[in-house]
Parts: C-alpha cells; sequence; structure tokens
C-alpha cells in the first residue's frame, strides 16, 4: 500500500486474507482497472472506438488524478525505452523500499538499495514488499569495491584535512559518500537520498564526491503544478543571496532544465518592483543580471525585473507592451533562496499546488534529494527524474 493511502487511513494493511482488494483510493487502480476492461471491450467486440495507444491512455489516466505524472510523461516513457541504475543511498527505510519495487516493477530500470542486507529484507518482509529480480543489495563495508572507492574519495580529499582513516569511515559508514562514489566511478547511472537527512546536509556530503560539471552552476529547480499550468521555479536550494551575474547564471541553468523537460523557456527574473518601481537593492541585481544575460546573447526569452503577478497575468502585463516575453513566463527566476523556498512551500501548502523537487541540477552526475521524509511516490518520480539527467 502506498504512503499517501496509509495515510489516508491510518494503517497500512498487507496483501492476505484480510486484505485483497485494494482500497478504493488506491492511485494504482486508475491506471489498471480502466486500461483492463477497456481491453475486454476491444477483445470482445463491444467497444466500438478501439484505443491504438494503450500505454497513453494510461499515463493520461494517471495525469487525472496526479498532475505531476503528466508533466513527466517523456520522463518515464524515455526510462522504459532505455532503463537506468538507480541507487538508493538510505535502503534501509521502509519508504524507500517501496520506492525502488515501484521503480523496478515500472520498467524504470533497476534499484541498488544501500544497506544490511538483513535488515533490508526484514523490512520488506514486515511491510509485504518482494524483493524481485531488478533489486539489489549492497552492504557498503562488505563491498568488493570499497577500496576502489576509499582511494578515489582520499584523492579528492586529502588536501581538504581528511585522512585515510576519515574517508575509510565515510565509506563504510556513510552511506551517501558511498552511494555517490558509486556514481561518480560509473557502477551506478544515477542516486537518490535525502529521506533521513536535511537537503543541505545530504547536498554536503554528494559534492565532497561528486563536482559541478564544466560549465554549469549547482542550483535547485523546483516544478510547480496548479490549475493546469507548470512552472519552474529557481533557484530553490543553493545559493542564499546571489550577486547580479549568480541570478544570471541560474537564469541560464534553469532554461536549460525546462528544455530538457520539453518547455521552449520564458524566464521571468522576479523582484518586488516591475521595471523600476519602486526601486531597491535586490532589484538592481536583478536589472543588472538582464544586462549580464543581454551581453551573453542567451537563445531564449527573459526579461525583469518584475512581480510574480506580472510575470504571470497577460491582463497584469498588458501595462508594460515593451515586456519581451511573448507569453505568461512558465520559467521564475527568484532573487533569492529564501523567496523561491517560502514561496514554493506556501503554494503547495495554501494554494493547492503541486510540487516536486527541488531538482539538483549542475552536478557532473545524476543525483537527486528529496525532502526529509518524502513518500514513496515522490521517490519514484525523484528517481525518475535522477535517472532521466535534467541537468543534461
Amino acid at each position: 500500500m502506498p504512503d499517501e493511502v496509509a495515510a489516508l487511513y491510518g494503517a497500512r494493511p498487507k496483501y492476505g486474507p484480510e486484505y485483497i482488494i485494494p482500497v478504493p483510493f488506491d492511485p494504482r487502480l486508475i491506471s489498471t482497472v480502466p486500461p483492463a476492461v477497456a481491453k475486454a471491450a476491444m477483445d470482445t467486440g463491444v467497444a466500438r472506438k478501439p484505443i491504438v495507444d494503450m500505454d497513453a491512455y494510461r499515463q493520461q489516466l494517471n495525469a487525472r488524478r496526479d498532475p505531476i505524472a503528466g508533466t513527466l510523461v517523456q520522463v518515464f516513457a524515455r526510462l522504459r525505452r532505455q532503463p537506468k541504475s538507480v541507487v538508493f543511498a538510505e535502503g534501509e527505510e521502509e519508504q524507500v523500499i517501496r520506492a525502488a519495487a515501484s521503480f523496478v516493477h515500472q520498467g524504470l530500470g533497476t534499484a541498488l538499495l544501500v544497506g544490511r542486507e538483513d535488515l533490508v529484507r526484514e523490512a520488506a518482509r514486515e511491510a509485504g514488499i518482494e524483493l524481485s529480480e531488478g533489486i539489489e543489495i549492497i552492504n557498503a563495508r562488505m563491498s568488493t569495491r570499497n577500496t576502489v572507492y576509499l582511494n578515489f574519495l582520499y584523492e579528492r580529499l586529502q588536501r581538504r584535512g581528511y585522512l585515510l582513516r576519515d574517508c575509510q569511515r565515510l565509506i563504510n559508514q556513510d552511506r551517501n559518500h558511498f552511494a555517490a562514489c558509486m556514481v561518480a566511478l560509473g557502477d551506478a547511472d544515477a542516486m537518490v537520498t535525502g529521506v533521513t537527512r536535511n537537503f543541505s546536509v545530504a547536498l554536503a556530503d554528494v559534492q565532497r564526491v561528486i563536482d559541478p560539471k564544466p560549465g554549469h552552476r549547482v542550483i535547485g529547480v523546483s516544478l510547480v503544478v496548479a490549475r493546469g499550468r507548470t512552472v519552474l521555479v529557481a533557484d530553490t536550494a543553493v545559493t542564499e543571496m546571489p550577486e547580479a551575474h549568480e541570478i544570471a547564471e541560474i537564469a541560464i541553468e534553469a532554461a536549460g532544465v525546462a528544455r530538457r523537460l520539453g518547455y521552449e523557456p520564458r524566464l521571468a527574473l522576479l523582484a518586488f518592483s516591475t521595471f523600476g518601481h519602486p526601486q531597491g537593492e535586490r532589484s538592481a541585481r536583478v536589472i543588472e543580471a538582464v544586462r549580464i544575460l543581454d551581453s551573453k546573447r542567451v537563445d531564449f526569452e527573459y526579461d525583469g525585473e518584475m512581480a510574480a503577478d506580472v510575470a504571470l497575468n497577460p491582463a497584469l502585463a498588458a501595462p508594460y507592451p515593451f515586456c519581451r516575453l511573448s507569453g505568461p513566463a512558465n520559467v521564475l527566476v527568484m532573487p533569492a533562496f529564501h523567496s523561491a523556498s517560502i514561496a514554493t512551500k506556501m503554494l503547495q501548502e495554501l494554494g493547492g499546488a503541486t510540487v516536486i523537487g527541488p531538482l539538483l541540477v549542475g552536478l557532473d552526475r545524476p543525483v537527486q534529494i528529496v525532502q526529509l521524509g518524502a513518500k514513496d511516490n515522490q521517490l519514484v518520480n525523484m528517481a525518475a527524474l535522477a535517472a532521466y539527467n535534467v541537468s543534461g
């Protein structure tokens, strides 16, 4: 039973004599039962309008229940064509095991669970999860790659105050460092972590192992789906108070993410002011960031500084005919990390929006960090985005 259903019912029954038929709110039903009924109708000749693409039909059904599913259609489709291996760093956690099983069951790739095998198997047994083919358990302390990872990490950290035994302890006992080494050295395609640690702590762990991609900036990008619209917000996780040149770099990185997710980017560089009124220090940095983008001659639409409502509402943008955007912005570049974080969390709690992320962008290897205590469906989405590699 998925986390969201267990939360709704206050319990998590296991498959067996007392729980054979799924509860009505199980999110897996909508993409399983209607396609089966439709197929039976087609097979028996009852259906007069056959469904040609059953996979597309399932995706449409998923999108009705979960707005994010519609946004991630191309991500899941590509992974089913080109499955990837994803290492789940916190492999002993129950929701992580459920997410790994779901990732494999959906045909997205293979899952590597970092943890002690006896504890992982016990947690899976207690939760009624079958560890099927495609799921591998890896004990960091007993791995045959332990020495290789140790030498790699020690070479990176020896001039940063770390002794050999410090690196050995990180490889043996810290699953983020071990999992990041797996990805850095090609033993896994991507990594997911964050269930048991704060984002900033997990990011610091990963950055000891993996560098930024050359020519790129590490940022956090959140996907916000509300009222049928998808908007990207950056930076929501890394740089707290960016200078003008950093805002410009964030804009370029965010535009790249939008394109890789299938959107033609229209960027609004946000501030509390709109085109000069009222003036302020943060607005001046945003104005300078626009000038920097002008000098770089980037190949996407952008403008600023402007307030969020002007960026998103054509009626409010009408008094500014000189604005360069051809329509409402679909990428919002925030003047500071704190305003980005506050805005996305308020939207999620008060505005009925669905938020995924922050997506970690700009590292040389694909890693995603979920929010502390993330549910299994959130883990699956982030694992898919890590495998898809939104950093390009």
